[in-house]
């Protein structure tokens, strides 16, 4: 959803003003804290706080949050809540190849930890897991926050609440993403795996649109890459992908199934692949990704200029995106054949948002 101008819509009731200069209140409270949190990770962080990306990561967040801190500490007025808006709309965007540049942070950390204890050395890091971990998911919480107060300040939309969809559809938003991944497929390889869909087709329930694209896409891309990968780019057919999106009346989660034929993990790698500091990719497509990432209009956090393989972030920050809401993210692997993931969604209103500290 795009927020464009921070100017709220013309026709303001006063209550949605007083609900807006509330919300201002809280995040003008709310958003140094986690800020705080997260620099002080970030300056704490061993070897991974010396890469080059990370330390302008920090060097971000240090001047969101003060700016943040010389903005009025309190807000009353509905022109303090829009000079408020245009300061954290200034942040969002300035933030938004954060995810990037943590990879590429990681790129730097796994050759650095190379050269000093050896090809398999970074395995060793569990503090820089747990690190990435909280950081990734408390960036998600931030995002998440000042999402929804930007969206709220726009012309009202159907069947939205700020950025969450009361009818989210996951055969629409599978349907995207399967066609997201069948661009970024053909590009690479010159076709692509048909993706067939089966199960609660008609089934809308209330979830945020973005982060279930962003989770597809990641999920359907990479089947798409083992299959062709796996039987051979001049096969003359591919055995399709198949989604499975199920629900039930008294089913605790809506839980989406992504199976292929794409040839299975490893035993040995199945430990590796929610590391933020693995990845399948060649390594001149890393040290590629690496180069441009930062340049003009590169590096969002949801796109498909993305190659099919990069950074090693894409199924961890998905996981985090599952889990954020209380649902989760999982993996079962036949070595040989292919590849089963399981998407569990909560339905929005029973979690609580789960902030690291």
């Amino acid at each position: 959803m795009e927020f464009g101008n921070v100017k709220p819509w013309k026709a303001l009731s006063v209550s949605t003003e007083l609900v807006l200069i509330q919300v201002a209140g809280f995040l003008r409270r709310e958003l140094p804290i986690r800020l705080a949190h997260r620099i002080r990770d970030l300056e704490g962080i061993p070897l991974l706080k010396d890469m080059a990306s990370i330390q302008l990561v920090r060097d971000l967040y240090v001047k969101s949050f003060l700016e943040l801190l010389s903005f009025d500490k309190l807000i009353q007025s509905a022109e303090q809540e829009e000079g408020f808006a245009a300061l954290i709309e200034n942040i969002y965007d300035r933030h938004s190849k954060v995810l990037v540049q943590m990879a590429q942070g990681a790129y730097e950390f796994r050759s650095a930890v190379r050269q000093e204890k050896g090809a398999d050395g970074f395995e060793l890091q569990e503090e820089t897991h747990r690190f990435l971990d909280r950081f990734y998911l408390d960036r998600i919480g931030i995002r998440v926050l000042i999402g929804q107060y930007l969206a709220l300040r726009q012309p009202p939309v159907e069947n939205y609440v700020g950025i969450i969809c009361s009818h989210t559809s996951p055969y629409e938003i599978v349907k995207r993403a399967i066609d997201d991944a069948a661009f970024m497929c053909t590009r690479k390889y010159g076709d692509a795996p048909e993706v067939i869909m089966s199960g609660r087709l008609d089934l809308t329930f209330p979830y945020v649109p973005t982060h279930l694209h962003y989770i597809m896409l990641e999920l359907i891309k990479n089947s798409m890459r083992a299959t062709v990968e796996w039987h051979g780019i001049d096969s003359p057919e591919f055995p399709p992908i198949k989604v499975i999106i199920a629900d039930g009346a008294d089913n605790e989660d809506v839980v989406i199934k992504v199976s292929d034929e794409g040839g299975g993990i490893p035993r040995s790698n199945m430990g590796k692949i929610w590391s933020y500091l693995f990845t399948t990719a060649d390594p001149a497509i890393q040290a590629g990704m690496v180069g441009t990432a930062g340049a003009k209009g590169q590096g969002q956090d949801h796109g498909i200029d993305s190659p099919l393989a990069g950074l090693g972030y894409g199924l961890p920050i998905s996981r985090s995106y599952c889990r954020y809401f209380g649902g989760d993210l999982s993996i079962m692997s036949m070595e040989g054949f292919g590849t089963d993931a399981f998407v569990y969604l909560t339905r929005l209103g029973n979690t609580s948002e789960p902030v690291p500290i």
